[in-house]
């Protein structure tokens, strides 16, 4: 089996860090190590990570500054500091879990598994549950691999240069697509899951603001104008009913016209858009096949 490395940073993860720690150690194969790493937290982060080192001592916690950017660069800073300390532990593979999900114990075997049955799988995960719900996967593309847990083949990590530090977010979905730009495959696997407890986005913001800023993220990140289209219209059919796509597309439009700058290079922002392009014509392409079958 493949040896692998988990880094987790931390940010007054109180409420949850506790769960994780107990299901990445309940895990049948452990990591060689694992470095959490505390962004400055203010609560009891860092005393429920010492109560566990005491006696897992493969666990590891750093504490980053006090006074440091809040953005989503700070995530990747935390996530350096961690992998610095990997530089002398030999693992195939290399985690970035988040401090507030729960699995089951077979979770990284399985992951593994995968990995060393197929030699280019660069980036492999699973879907998150959140409130008995997973994401839809007709528009959340089953290459892509959501950035609660993502394990990277220690090459192909090394390979697209990390994660890249840019404020906006988007952080984990830069890292994916640059490892298929490269040639290496990545997959979500839809039989295993884990389970995300904090709630996020329309939690604090309501569902339209979260749907507007969605829409502005998909321009950040480089989405083509048909794809959003399409998007839209499909979001029309789900809650809140019409409005949600019309914020979808708004937060979309919003962004193009104010000439919002993309922090991708152009060769990223093309690969993504010929890949959206030839998912609309393998979807609207399907249905004509079936009825001809007929």
């Amino acid at each position: 089996m493949l040896r692998y490395a988990l880094i987790t940073p931390a940010r007054n993860e109180e409420a949850f860090i506790g769960d994780t720690v107990r299901s990445v150690v309940a895990q049948t194969i452990l990591p060689e190590k694992w470095v959490i790493v505390s962004d400055a937290s203010s609560d009891r982060t860092d005393e429920i990570v010492k109560e566990y080192q005491k006696s897992n001592p493969w666990i590891e916690l750093i504490r980053m500054p006090e006074i440091r950017d809040r953005s989503f660069a700070a995530k990747v800073q935390c996530f350096n500091a961690g992998l610095e300390k990997l530089k002398v532990i030999y693992c195939d593979v290399i985690g970035n879990l988040d401090a507030d999900i729960t699995f089951g114990p077979e979770y990284f075997e399985y992951l593994l598994s995968k990995m060393l049955a197929e030699p280019k799988l660069g980036v492999a995960g699973t879907p998150f549950v959140e409130n008995n719900a997973s994401y839809d996967f007709r528009f959340t593309n089953i290459e892509h691999v959501s950035g609660a847990c993502q394990l990277f083949r220690r090459e192909c990590f090394e390979e697209i240069g990390g994660y890249t530090p840019v404020k906006g977010g988007g952080i984990d979905w830069i890292a994916v697509t640059t490892a298929r730009m490269k040639g290496w495959k990545t997959r979500t696997f839809t039989d295993c899951v884990c389970y995300h407890h904090r709630p996020m986005g329309t939690a604090s913001t309501g569902k339209l603001t979260a749907m507007f800023r969605l829409g502005k993220q998909d321009y950040y990140l480089g989405g083509h104008p048909l794809w959003q289209l399409f998007r839209a219209c499909y979001q029309v059919s789900k809650r809140p009913y019409v409005v949600g796509g019309i914020a979808l597309l708004g937060g979309y439009v919003w962004s193009a016209l104010k000439g919002v700058k993309r922090p991708i290079n152009p060769e990223l922002i093309k690969f993504h858009q010929l890949e959206q392009l030839r998912r609309l014509r393998q979807k609207m392409v399907a249905p004509w096949k079936m009825a001809l079958s007929k």
